[in-house]
């Protein structure tokens, strides 16, 4: 009976209680700056060692398989097991997780990386060798700054992967909004099953958004190429003008 009970006492409540909600802002504030310091640490992190690889294996691309084969595997790894095998390594402890989630960026920045700088067109190379510019120069004044939307779109990638997996970590202490998603399932409280699910979807959409500002903000070039094409297309005649 008692379990009968429990579950009649289950149905009877609301699927959103929003006075809980309002009771436990301050805890939701805390737990979203965690899921926040972890998804950019991770990115950071991710970024700072894949980004040199990459380039790299850009200039050396006898590495470039070997590379993607082992953060491959990193990829392919279950999260869940991944962590189980740091623990008796790191414990319980943001360093536990910073391993776990930074493995998953390596193979999308480097990929991401390498095939931007691979797509700069070799005339927009040769015209900077015309000019002086040093092997160097050219990397950095030429190869990079082209190569950035495809560079921007694999952080983006890596951005809304990290956020789902943060809250993963939540079974080891942290998780950030993934620790409502754990403390509901564990407490029968669609509350917090649901808002931890909310903002974490939201979180992801905020950060996709905000790289795509960043996209637009370092390629300066590619925004007047568009306005370019979205005037010409305006001022095409249609056969109604002709006609």
């Amino acid at each position: 009976m008692t379990g009968v009970a429990h579950l009649v006492r289950l149905a009877a409540e609301p699927l959103i209680r929003w006075d809980w909600i309002g009771d436990h802002l301050d805890e939701i504030k805390a737990r979203g700056l965690e899921h926040l310091q972890l998804t950019v640490l991770t990115l950071v992190i991710g970024f700072a060692i894949s980004f040199p690889l990459a380039l790299l294996a850009h200039r050396h691309r006898q590495i470039y398989a070997p590379l993607t084969w082992v953060t491959g595997i990193l990829y392919t790894i279950p999260s869940l097991a991944l962590f189980v095998a740091l623990l008796p390594i790191t414990g319980l402890s943001i360093t536990t997780a910073l391993i776990g989630l930074v493995s998953y960026t390596l193979l999308i920045f480097i990929r991401n990386t390498v095939a931007g700088l691979d797509g700069v067109p070799e005339d927009a190379k040769e015209a900077a060798r015309g000019m002086g510019y040093t092997p160097r120069q050219i990397l950095w004044r030429v190869e990079v700054p082209l190569a950035m939307p495809v560079i921007v779109a694999g952080v983006r990638i890596a951005a809304v992967t990290t956020v789902g997996l943060v809250t993963i970590t939540a079974l080891i202490g942290l998780g950030g909004f993934g620790h409502f998603i754990l403390r509901g399932l564990r407490e029968f409280f669609s509350t917090l099953t649901l808002l931890g699910a909310v903002l974490s979807v939201a979180l992801a959409v905020a950060a996709d958004a905000a790289l795509l500002g960043v996209e637009w903000w370092l390629t300066p070039w590619a925004r007047t190429r568009r306005t370019d094409r979205a005037t010409q297309s305006q001022r095409r005649p249609t056969k109604e003008t002709m006609g």
